[in-house]
């Protein structure tokens, strides 16, 4: 009898995640249905403005995907994503498309990665109508106006909603 030996496919979902959104976990959900591991990478670039550490980051992903099984939650700087992608025997990266600017850009990254290494297929995901619209940038712009929690908390998992209030407040002493 022939054994063929099957390799695990493994994927890896780079973000930010400054905040994370109820984005972020839709496309963490639909990489789960398609691979058998996925690696949630947080880029840490020095020169991007972020209201998180990298720490916290960390914590917030990790307790908003704690029901997920086959996650690993990483971290990288100054590395590009497919040879990071490369580095942890990922075959895929995982991107997500919202709307026309996403897709030129994503577009342009998928083939540059294709040139760097052709090995590494890049997937793209496109997200339901009702949270398509839904980015960091957003929701970072929507905090602060009298009742912004009750606006933010339709984007965000509840413990992201906990953070932001925190740094509002902290902000507002």
């Amino acid at each position: 009898m022939l054994h063929i030996k099957r390799e695990v496919k493994k994927a890896v979902y780079a973000g930010t995640f400054d905040p994370l959104t109820f984005g972020h976990l839709w496309m963490i959900e639909e990489s789960l249905i398609l691979f058998e591991r996925l690696v949630i990478a947080i880029g840490l670039n020095p020169d991007k403005q972020t209201i998180f550490t990298s720490g916290e980051r960390l914590e917030m992903l990790t307790r908003s995907t704690h029901m997920f099984p086959n996650i690993q939650i990483d971290m990288f700087t100054n590395q590009y994503l497919v040879e990071y992608a490369t580095g942890i025997g990922a075959q895929y990266i995982v991107r997500g498309i919202r709307n026309e600017s996403d897709y030129t850009y994503e577009r342009s990254m998928r083939n540059i990665n294709g040139d760097l290494r052709p090995n590494i297929s890049t997937i793209f995901l496109m997200p339901p109508r009702e949270i398509a619209e839904v980015s960091s940038s957003m929701v970072k712009g929507l905090v602060g106006p009298e009742g912004w929690e009750n606006v933010v908390e339709k984007y965000v998992p509840k413990v992201v909603l906990e953070k932001l209030k925190e740094k509002h407040d902290a902000k507002s002493c």
